[in-house]
């Protein structure tokens, strides 16, 4: 683990260690080097298989094959392709939180961090397309998912979501008093817009349309002082206003290379 990750001792860093923490032990990465890079091959052809073929459709030798290893091998790993399907989200999900974190610690505000979370959460989804697809249109969906890890790694997300907005309750807005509701709400906004995405490629530019969603989001936390919101001139009525600008992250302002937003 990078050690950056562990400084620090706010709830929301806590959370995020426990849940990078859990995804490792859920992986069951072999120790021996050779081993550990034939199963994490096995994994990434996995993914691609799942995502073009889908994991009703795909076989245990469709995944051998795309991996390039015998069939003999994959089963040294996993005793079904479902088995593989339910592991395939958790170390990718280890990454992002990862990810994360690492950026997180550059943010002065509670607000900043959530808004960079919520933004990161549809830019790593962009940046791993076949992932992403495994995960929001196979694996979330499926009513087997209660009996598998996978459903840990889902509900780190969920924790990580309430450590943020408490964060900000001690200094930037007021207690939320429906919590839960409020990460329904942010969960449902942003998985909704990735799985149209990844269905019809809209909106065309998935991040600009990213923006004003988290804005729109955050604005469901009332700031608790006047002085944290901008000031707009209202024309029609001819007064000062204020309103929320929508604006990136400042830590997630980056694209990954050779992608288009």
């Amino acid at each position: 683990m990078d050690q950056r990750i562990t400084s620090g001792n706010s709830q929301w860093h806590d959370v995020v260690v426990g849940a990078i923490g859990r995804g490792l032990v859920q992986q069951r990465s072999p120790q021996q080097t050779r081993s550990r890079d034939r199963h994490e091959e096995i994994l990434r052809a996995a993914v691609r298989v799942f995502a073009r073929d889908g994991i009703a459709r795909a076989r245990i030798s469709d995944i051998a094959a795309e991996a390039g290893v015998p069939l003999s091998s994959v089963y040294d790993y996993y005793r079904s392709k479902e088995e593989i399907a339910y592991v395939v989200p958790i170390a990718r999900m280890g990454e992002f939180f990862g990810e994360f974190a690492n950026e997180a610690r550059a943010l002065d505000t509670a607000r900043e961090r959530l808004s960079l979370f919520l933004w990161l959460t549809v830019d790593f989804a962009r940046r791993n397309q076949d992932w992403a697809r495994t995960l929001y249109l196979e694996v979330w969906p499926s009513v087997l998912i209660e009996k598998t890890p996978v459903k840990e790694s889902l509900d780190d997300y969920g924790r990580i979501l309430l450590a943020l907005i408490a964060d900000g309750e001690r200094t930037e807005w007021p207690p939320d008093q429906q919590p839960y509701q409020t990460v329904a709400i942010f969960i449902g906004s942003t998985s909704q817009l990735i799985i149209t995405w990844l269905l019809y490629k809209k909106p065309r530019h998935l991040m600009k349309a990213t923006a004003p969603l988290v804005e729109r989001l955050l604005s469901l936390l009332q700031p608790a002082r006047e002085d944290l919101q901008p000031r707009i001139q209202d024309t029609r009525l001819g007064k000062t206003a204020k309103a929320r600008r929508p604006a990136r992250p400042r830590a997630a302002s980056r694209t990954a290379p050779g992608a288009s937003a």
